[in-house]
């Protein structure tokens, strides 16, 4: 009788090696994931989980081990959005209370608007 003692073997075992090749998927993705959340910034902290689980059921002298793997990627950060809210619940980009300023064809053009000048004593 051939005596298994080592525990990698026994996941290479497992599914006739898709247990392996599947922990081997997950462990790379999450590094990859990790490595694009920190984005090249230095000093950038990410943190992730690959686990392996077997449960084990012994029953007449026979062992049956049952796989599972989990992960946890850092979520993708997303920007914010900022907005105002008027008295109806309705949200706009502009203050409700702020006079809207426009400045027509001035703006666009220059026109009517005079050089800096520094006055000297």
């Amino acid at each position: 009788m051939k005596k298994i003692r080592s525990a990698t073997t026994v996941i290479g075992l497992i599914g006739d090696g898709e247990l392996a090749s599947e922990l081997d998927t997950e462990l790379t993705g999450t590094l990859a994931a990790l490595h694009e959340h920190c984005g090249g910034r230095k000093k950038a902290k990410a943190k992730g989980r690959v686990t392996l689980t077997i449960d084990l059921t012994v029953e007449d002298g026979m062992v049956t081990m049952s796989p599972d793997i989990t992960t946890k990627k850092p979520k993708k950060p997303r920007a914010d959005g900022v907005f105002w809210i008027d008295a109806e619940g309705s949200i706009s980009t502009e203050h409700p209370a702020q006079t809207r300023m426009d400045f027509g064809e001035r703006a666009r053009t220059g026109a009517g608007l005079a050089a800096p000048t520094t006055a000297l004593a």
